[in-house]
């Protein structure tokens, strides 16, 4: 019992966006009503392909699975000598990747996503920034947009997260995947805007993909996942006409940050991260007008963004428009 305090004690904080229901306790109206700019989520999603009744009442053959794989082996170029496993969702992976080595000590560069520190501490692990047994990179970096090169790859166990990486494929570092104690990880939820189908894989040497399925048991992705991962992989027009899509809006949303007084300093096209003078006051503004943003408990400037759907600019400009200039 102790031990578990321990641990519980250790365990950084873990904070994320979205928590629309807690937003709208606070500041009223219904969820509908609501603009989650939390989170980094494409607001225009890929569309869903049509579901069989096996979809649903199957368990998820191997075919289907094959097809998602390779789809993902294309789409992502990962090199011959490595292996990809499919997980419900990037977080699932995460959580089971420290058990891969025997615990020791992770350098995990911060400010960053803080579900890795977790999980390597739940197993056991310390976190410093000295450490060099193991390290994980988010790549490009949340919330700072930062990209790693191939030199920092620089511990015997690496994990490369690039849940965010689809919107800058030339950056990717997949070509490392096939070397020993390399482990990339792809989202899908991000990019194609279906967080809410858990999806995500890792991409690794063939014995750390078999742990890695050891670990994850069989059936692990869902039917109507693999049917829809397979489908938006295949689907290269998309893509290309989403990241540039993605780059319009991301600019459209700076230039209306900026007029407010906001300086950007980092992100993705996905989300955008901005400095203020007092980010809590930003995020109170903007949620009287239902609008919901991300702040940082390390922070007290970082505001980020996410971007809006289509029809709900509207709702953005108008807040800003009202809001108060806050240098």
């Amino acid at each position: 019992m102790q031990a578990e305090k321990d641990l519980v004690s250790v365990m950084p904080p873990r904070d994320h966006g979205g928590g629309i229901d807690s937003a709208v306790a606070r500041w009223g109206g219904t969820r509908a009503d609501w603009l989650d700019l939390s989170t980094g989520i494409n607001p225009v999603p890929y569309p869903l392909p049509e579901f069989t009744a096996a979809d649903w009442n199957d368990l998820p053959d191997q075919a289907a699975q094959d097809a998602l794989l390779t789809a993902a082996r294309t789409f992502w170029n990962v090199p011959d000598g490595a292996e990809i496993i499919a997980a419900p969702g990037a977080s699932a992976l995460i959580a089971r990747i420290p058990a891969l080595a025997p615990a020791d000590a992770v350098d995990i560069p911060k400010p960053t996503y803080n579900e890795h520190a977790a999980a390597f501490a739940a197993q056991g692990w310390a976190v410093e920034d000295t450490a060099r047994t193991a390290r994980v990179l988010v790549h490009p970096n949340n919330p700072t947009g930062k990209l790693w090169q191939a030199e920092d790859v620089d511990a015997p166990l690496v994990v490369i997260d690039e849940s965010f990486c689809d919107v800058c494929p030339d950056q990717s570092l997949i070509h490392l995947a096939d070397q020993p104690g390399r482990i990339v990880l792809k989202s899908f939820g991000k990019f194609w805007g279906l967080a809410g189908l858990r999806l995500g894989f890792a991409i690794a040497t063939p014995d750390t993909i078999a742990k890695l399925t050891a670990l994850t048991g069989p059936w692990a992705v869902s039917g109507p996942a693999l049917r829809t991962g397979a489908a938006a992989l295949q689907d290269h027009s998309w893509a290309e006409t989403t990241r540039t899509r993605l780059q319009t809006d991301s600019d459209r949303l700076d230039g209306m940050m900026t007029a407010k007084g906001a300086r950007v300093v980092g992100g993705t096209t996905l989300f955008r991260l901005y400095d203020v003078a007092d980010a809590a006051r930003w995020q109170a503004d903007l949620a009287e007008r239902h609008i919901w943003s991300r702040i940082f408990p390390y922070s007290e400037t970082f505001l980020r963004l996410g971007l809006p759907a289509p029809d709900r600019w509207a709702q953005l400009k108008d807040a800003l428009t009202h809001m108060e200039t806050h240098p």
